[in-house]
């Protein structure tokens, strides 16, 4: 029997999915939503979903909307986590949406919000990868690439609460142009977005390979993480080509952090590290490990995969509120 009031909805709202779990007090997952997010919709038609999609896990886990203790989301962009504004998400068209506040009068229970990535970086930390190190620094890779950072066991966000935006650290000058208007920055170089780019400019420039005809087959119009693990598995050269490459960007950046921070473990999450787990990571640490200034103990610096996969979100959200409640 679940104790009232225990319970925590914790959900990860992406530009593609909404993904809600239900989780209890010893942080075991009772149940488990997924939808697509439909970014057409406007900001309030959004928020009624997530509140459907909340009463829908609930009852999924075979409780009552009264045990509900709170609502924890973690939603992309720039997000205010006193107030639970999100000022501005492109992914979903929103600018100055108070989500907490909306989905709180419709819901008649708390709501938090924090940045995705902050709230998966929570979660490898607290239920993850990263349990029990006091300083470390998660870097996740998918559509874009953002980052969090744990020092003294607890989230550092600054003194705006723009802490760690990795993805948007140049490290090619005058190089891609990156979605925020810069050039460079390693989001547009190594994130899933960057890659499908220059998969597709190899494959104009005559180049043979087959992850077009693979993301037909499989009716996708972008190059998603599985495409991408197929490609290799069918030893495509312009796959093995961008992966590498970016794999060389990513452990540049993982040196850079290190030099930086010197944390006691990196962790790198996202769809494409947990696809291909040891296969991706091992040449970002070893690029890494070669571009530390400290090199002559650099295997106490751990950089690992990600192991909450698609959890890690939601679950650092459910940690978080859990955090706020009981202040």
């Amino acid at each position: 029997m679940v104790p009232s009031k225990e319970v925590i909805v914790g959900i990860d709202m992406g530009g593609t999915s909404l993904r809600a779990l239900v989780v209890n007090s010893h942080n075991e997952i009772l149940a488990v939503e997924k939808e697509p997010t439909n970014v057409t919709q406007k900001p309030d038609a959004l928020i009624r979903d997530l509140a459907a999609m909340v009463e829908d896990v609930v009852r999924a886990a075979g409780l009552r909307k009264s045990q509900l203790r709170a609502v924890s989301i973690g939603a992309p962009g720039a997000v205010d986590p006193e107030h639970g504004m999100v000022y501005h998400a492109p992914n979903l068209g929103w600018d100055a949406v108070p989500l907490g506040a909306t989905l709180g009068k419709l819901l008649h229970v708390p709501v938090f919000a924090e940045n995705d990535v902050n709230a998966g970086v929570v979660g490898e930390h607290a239920l993850g990868a990263g349990r029990g190190a006091k300083e470390l620094v998660g870097i996740f890779v998918g559509t874009g690439i953002g980052g969090g950072i744990i020092s003294k066991g607890q989230l550092y966000l600054g003194s705006r609460g723009a802490a760690a935006e990795v993805g948007h650290m140049i490290v090619q000058v005058d190089g891609p142009l990156c979605g925020c208007g810069n050039h460079g920055c390693i989001e547009a170089l190594a994130s899933r977005t960057a890659m499908e780019r220059d998969v597709r400019e190899a494959i104009r420039g005559g180049e043979k390979s087959c992850v077009l005809k693979l993301m037909e087959e499989r009716g996708k119009d972008r190059m998603t993480s599985s495409i991408i693990q197929r490609a290799l598995k069918k030893n495509d050269p312009v796959m093995r080509k961008v992966v590498k490459r970016a794999q060389y960007y990513l452990g540049m950046l993982v040196a850079s952090v290190v030099n930086m921070l010197d944390p006691e473990c990196v962790v790198i999450g996202g769809g494409i590290a947990e696809r291909l787990g040891e296969y991706y990571i091992a040449p970002i640490r070893k690029t890494a490990y070669e571009n530390f200034l400290r090199r002559h103990d650099a295997e106490r610096v751990k950089v690992v995969c990600g192991t909450l996969g698609d959890n890690a979100g939601a679950l650092g959200a459910v940690v978080l509120a859990r955090r706020r409640l009981n202040k």
